[in-house]
């Protein structure tokens, strides 16, 4: 049993790892657009930001496992195959940026107003004001957010198994629960529990040492 948990640990982190960097790669530069396109920020587009936050509501709002079902055909041009734990990787990633997008713009409008428009007055850029006044000042809750996307993302790959996936969550229910071996599910379940523990409090632990709000 071992070997088979080892493996779904580390089938669920090739996933999970992954996924989470690249929906980030895609989701800060929309969150961010989110922020500053508003009517009443830096860099005002009001028509912009409503089309931009009706799609990615819309894409929040497909459930995963359906649209790791809608994204068969693309997944299969893009990764080569539409099943298995490698082409899980990319439903994923299209699922999670929209979340990391919405989190990201949660994150930065945390961010005083005061601190932003002193700033502008000293003649800072918007690109200054983006990258050395508000990410700066949002990190500590960009981090946590980081972790909450994560712990959701691994959550995501548990469904792994109705792609033909692996990982701890597909173990769980197709070694565990359809062959009855309840060792195996509660090994696997409790090994999922403990990843999410271990990330839930990384995140906790390093939100608290850097946010300066709590000093």
């Amino acid at each position: 049993m071992l070997p088979l948990l080892w493996q779904g640990l580390v089938d669920t982190l090739y996933m999970t790892i992954p996924a989470t960097f690249f929906a980030y790669l895609i989701g800060m530069p929309l969150g961010i657009l989110l922020v500053v396109t508003r009517k009443d920020h830096i860099m005002p587009a009001p028509r912009f930001n409503t089309v931009v936050g009706a799609l990615t509501n819309f894409l929040r709002s497909i459930p995963f496992i359906i649209l790791l079902a809608l994204l068969f055909p693309v997944t299969r041009a893009i990764m080569g195959r539409a099943t298995g734990t490698k082409a899980i990787i990319f439903p994923l990633i299209i699922s999670a940026f929209p979340y990391v997008a919405r989190m990201i713009e949660n994150s930065l409008l945390e961010v005083d107003r005061g601190i932003i428009e002193a700033a502008q007055s000293m003649g800072s850029s918007n690109a200054e004001v983006i990258f050395k006044v508000m990410l700066p000042e949002a990190l500590p809750s960009l981090l946590n957010g980081g972790a909450i996307c994560m712990v959701t993302i691994l959550g995501y790959t548990a469904m792994a198994s109705a792609a033909g996936g692996g990982g701890l969550g597909a173990i769980a229910i197709t070694k565990g629960i359809n062959l009855r071996r309840e060792d195996v599910m509660y090994a696997a379940s409790i090994l999922l529990v403990i990843l999410v523990q271990i990330i839930t409090v990384s995140g906790t632990l390093t939100t608290n040492r850097l946010d300066h709000r709590q000093r």
